[in-house]
């Protein structure tokens, strides 16, 4: 069979070679490089290298080297075929089916390489040629020296609507390829098929490989509805999956052990020419967690450098909630801001190398940006402003997937809040006299450590060797069908009544679908005038409105549960924290479930890759929020629960 370099590459790209050569090899980790001891020759001195960022491996005790298809080829002694149909399986990936279709696009899509190619070209050939000199003037005016445009292919479209239609129909290409790939316009009202790039600097796209896939164009004349046009989708050019400038900042990125993310062609080719190659720009969108990804494998920590102004914080801002859900102690990201009024373009200018430099130093981790961005959204002035933010601050940091990384935000992010705010007062939550809350995420008054991860609390028993997705509750828990979250949240303010004098609007709120529930949490709402001080006498005036029944068929499934917030024993505290994180995922998952469904709709009537995109990144958002355990530092202390059993 054979596999098309897309297929491969795809392979490649979502497996890691330290993950495949681990299974036979005991690798250890070596700056940006692990290593090991050769699996093809007996030694002493490990001189086995592998390199996710270049995704091969090298042997030099046997002068062996490759990818990960050689690599199972050559120690599972697999054929290429059978290597790669076991690697695809580890991927997620289907075998393609040699098929007369699948053949068939095969050969469109090379057709569509072949046409791209002419093209790019022809639009260099034009920049240097007598019709160019507005392209010309245009690039000398953005001091882009001839070698530069050499490297970055740049031309420039002439202005005429058929001129590239035409040269290309010379050298043998058909309309309709041309108008697969992208190159005119065509549809409704468009009687003849005209060039869609006309008087503007073309920049040309490339994939990992270096091949021309898709053109971006920078209009010349005044005016022009769109500064700047990329290629439309086609099947070769997916912009929310690319990089501009990908395949030349590989290798650089991987030297110097950092990638830069910059927001338009002139700042790749600018920062280059100053001296920093490993830099790429996103085409035209804001960053996709796809394009996070390809950055992840270039560096664990890529910089975004954004303009200082307003929409370079917007953009910032979008970046940071698309990454939030997918970072994890090996990827995350920075953040560099240029002085305001400047793109790196005119930083190259004036300050050069220098100066450029001293602004990626300056990078800020992604808590600062996120914790400035919500410290600045609203004044503090007031408790209702202040609880806003730490609701916010609270919601955020349970968008992150990766569970200790989830719990060192939340440290670190209810620390500051404390630094700026103090310590909030909480008043009686049973019996008589006030009592100062214990700050967010402590253990038995002490201020927490960031240096190591926090215990799991807040089980019954030892803590669980993994909390996978829904590890709390079911997602369908018992007969009556109910939601893990509903019952989680019904039955801690039943164990602990105290709870609802400050939480009852927020409960009476609650979105929650099933019929039984909502009427359950109704009566409950109900009590809160009554002022039942302890979790028997609030179930027993549940029992006389007529919930009994259904309180106990809740109960049940909670005491079913290993959450230790919803036995009656546990402390106030605990429960209250839990109690909160479980109502803001609740909200996040049902506006994502919204979010979702719109999506669904929106392909349906537009079944296009940006839409498919869409909803493959809310889906990835919804994975990571239904996965999300309701775990905090310090839980289970204060109830005198020892979570590892001694």
């Amino acid at each position: 069979m054979r596999f098309t370099p897309e297929f491969l590459e795809e392979i490649k790209t979502r497996v890691n070679v330290s993950d495949v050569v681990g299974r036979r090899v005991r690798l250890k980790k070596e700056g940006r490089e692990w290593r090991g001891l050769s699996p093809f020759n007996a030694e002493r001195t490990p001189s086995f290298f592998v390199n996710d960022a270049k995704m091969a491996w090298f042997d030099f005790s046997s002068g062996r080297n490759g990818n990960i298809f050689d690599f199972v080829m050559a120690t599972d002694g697999l054929s290429f075929p059978e290597a790669v149909e076991a690697l695809a399986g580890e991927a997620g990936l289907d075998l393609p089916k040699a098929t007369p279709d699948s053949v068939e696009r095969e050969k469109k899509r090379a057709g569509l390489v072949e046409v791209l190619e002419m093209a790019a070209q022809f639009f260099t050939a034009t920049l240097k040629g007598s019709g160019g000199a507005r392209g010309r003037d245009y690039v000398a005016s953005r001091g882009i020296a001839p070698a530069v445009q050499a490297e970055f292919r740049l031309g420039y479209a002439p202005a005429e609507r058929y001129a590239l239609r035409d040269h290309l129909a010379g050298r043998g290409a058909s309309p309709e390829v041309m108008m697969e790939a992208g190159l005119l316009n065509h549809g409704e009202g468009i009687a003849v098929p005209y060039d869609k790039f006309r008087d503007r600097v073309i920049f040309p796209i490339q994939d990992r490989s270096g091949r021309v896939i898709a053109f971006g164009g920078r209009a010349l004349e005044a005016g022009v509805p769109a500064k700047y046009l990329n290629s439309p989708e086609t099947p070769l050019f997916h912009k929310g999956k690319l990089l501009y400038n990908h395949h030349r900042a590989r290798k650089p990125a991987q030297d110097r052990g950092a990638v830069v993310s910059v927001e338009g062609y002139i700042d790749v080719i600018a920062m280059t020419a100053a001296g920093f190659p490993n830099v790429v720009a996103g085409l035209g969108t804001a960053l996709t967690l796809d394009q996070c990804e390809l950055l992840w494998r270039m560096s664990p920590e890529p910089i975004l450098c954004f303009d200082g102004d307003g929409a370079g914080r917007r953009a910032a801002a979008k970046a940071l909630d698309t990454a939030l859900p997918a970072i994890t102690p090996e990827k995350t990201l920075r953040f560099a801001f240029l002085p305001d009024g400047q793109d790196p373009d005119d930083l190259a200018k004036s300050g050069g190398e220098t100066a450029i430099a001293a602004v990626l130093a300056g990078a800020r981790p992604l808590v600062d940006v996120l914790w400035g961005r919500e410290v600045e959204a609203h004044p503090l002035d007031t408790p209702e402003r202040r609880a806003g933010l730490k609701r916010r601050l609270a919601d955020l940091a349970l968008q992150i997937g990766d569970e200790t990384l989830r719990r060192y935000y939340q440290q670190e992010l209810y620390g500051r809040l404390d630094a700026l705010t103090g310590p909030a007062r909480r008043g009686p939550a049973s019996g008589p006299g006030p009592r100062a809350q214990r700050p967010p995420f402590q253990a038995n008054g002490a201020r927490p450590r960031f240096g190591a991860p926090p215990p799991l609390r807040g089980y019954r028993g030892s803590a669980p060797a993994h909390l996978g997705a829904g590890f709390a509750l079911p997602a369908q828990a018992g007969p009556g069908g109910f939601a893990r979250r509903d019952v989680e949240i019904l039955s801690i303010v039943m164990n602990h009544p105290a709870l609802l004098d400050r939480y009852a609007e927020d409960l009476a709120h609650l979105a929650l679908d099933n019929p039984d529930m909502a009427r359950l949490r109704d009566t409950m709402v109900g009590l809160l005038d009554d002022h039942v001080p302890d979790h028997e006498g609030f179930k027993a005036a549940l029992d006389a409105r007529g919930a009994g029944d259904l309180r106990r068929r809740v109960q049940a499934v909670a005491d079913r549960a290993p959450l230790w917030s919803t036995d009656p024993s546990a402390a106030i505290e605990d429960a209250e924290l839990s109690l909160r994180q479980a109502m803001a995922l609740h909200r996040r998952a049902r506006e994502l479930h919204r979010d979702l469904q719109e999506a669904r709709d929106a392909l349906a009537r537009d079944p296009s890759e940006a839409r498919l995109a869409e909803l493959r990144d809310i889906q990835t958002s919804l994975s990571a929020v239904e996965g999300t355990e309701a775990m905090v530092d310090g839980y289970g202390t204060l109830s005198g629960h020892n979570p590892s059993g001694d």
